[in-house]
């Protein structure tokens, strides 16, 4: 049996800029490996045969092509471009004929702590991963019956009494009874704030009794949207299982744990961390590097780096302070 898991990506991550500039936001770095990664990891457990992958996928697309050709040529991927982002069940649509069988429908925006390997078996109910949340009009709420099923999905909710907040990850035991929902709701031009959501496809499923939708709680949801969030998720990581404190240690570096220093970087009489990610090809000498996520081949020469984010190839020395600056950028003090 095959699991058919669908990557909705195609958002253009104008909250993360100037990093996305260059870059879709999913292949952004954190914490040793992109958020693409870091996503996949989810399902490792799996066989590869048995899991097909749908990316859909927009804006600088074709580096996410090309990251999974490089690094995970082991998995199946499909590649569905969505030219123009009009929301959720939009970008389904566009991917419709590959809804098939058991599908994992997964946005790529949040990291989730939970398993899905159980998934595999091809269980004949739908699941939702929920958490509870202070403030519910941000998020799309689920709405319980009495047996504790979802009885609907409101998106964006006027109303704070119910706060159980849908996490981005829904199962559907028949990919096809969601293909043919999200054809139903663009045929009736069925929009929420403008824009085609999920919420509202699913509701047309559980409204004609085609889906029962049990919720699964979670605990961590992880957002990587802003520069924020993304430091946020970054110590996260390094707390769980993601550092390499000791492998990461050198003659002439102070290592403040937790970090991430990929092997091939080069660091000189330096003190790095905590909560800091250098990734491949990074050189830093004489520099503080804290709270931050320095990305592939940048330079840092004479710094104080706090709560920053550095992008690949960048150059920064002979200042301090806290840094977003994109791919290729140059920051030099006086």
């Amino acid at each position: 049996m095959t699991l058919t898991v669908v990557l909705p990506m195609a958002g253009l991550g104008t909250r993360l800029r100037p990093l996305t500039w260059s870059r879709p936001k999913p292949l952004v770095y954190v914490a040793g490996d992109t958020i693409l990664g870091h996503i996949l990891r989810n399902f490792q457990q799996l066989p590869p045969q048995d899991v097909h992958y749908v990316f859909i996928i927009g804006y600088l697309g074709d580096q996410i092509r090309e990251y999974m050709a490089k690094e995970h040529p082991e998995l199946r991927v499909t590649f569905v471009e969505q030219p123009e982002a009009l929301g959720q069940s939009h970008a389904l649509y566009l991917a419709r004929e590959h809804l098939q069988g058991p599908t994992l429908v997964l946005f790529a925006d949040t990291l989730l702590e939970t398993d899905f390997t159980f998934l595999a078996q091809g269980p004949e109910e739908g699941y939702v991963w929920v958490r509870e949340v202070e403030d519910p009009r941000r998020f799309g709420i689920a709405f319980l019956d009495e047996q504790g099923y979802v009885r609907r999905i409101v998106e964006k909710p006027d109303t704070t009494e119910h706060k159980l907040a849908v996490v981005g990850a829904y199962y559907f035991p028949r990919g096809e009874d969601l293909a043919e929902a999200v054809t139903e709701q663009l045929r009736r031009d069925l929009r929420t704030r403008g824009e085609y959501y999920i919420a509202d496809a699913i509701n047309l499923l559980l409204d004609a009794g085609r889906l029962r939708l049990k919720p699964i709680r979670v605990t961590t949801w992880l957002d990587a949207g802003t520069p924020d969030a993304l430091l946020a998720l970054n110590r996260y990581l390094l707390d769980h299982g993601r550092a390499n404190t000791v492998e990461a240690l050198r003659p002439g570096v102070v290592i403040v744990p937790p970090v991430f220093i990929d092997p091939t970087a080069e660091v000189e009489q330096s003190v790095i961390g905590p909560y800091a990610t250098l990734g491949p090809g990074v050189k830093v000498r004489d520099s503080l590097v804290r709270e931050s996520i320095v990305a592939s081949d940048a330079e840092l020469t004479n710094v104080i780096l706090t709560n920053s984010l550095i992008g690949s190839k960048a150059r920064v020395q002979d200042t301090q302070g806290v840094f977003n600056i994109g791919d290729h950028s140059r920051v030099a003090g006086a």
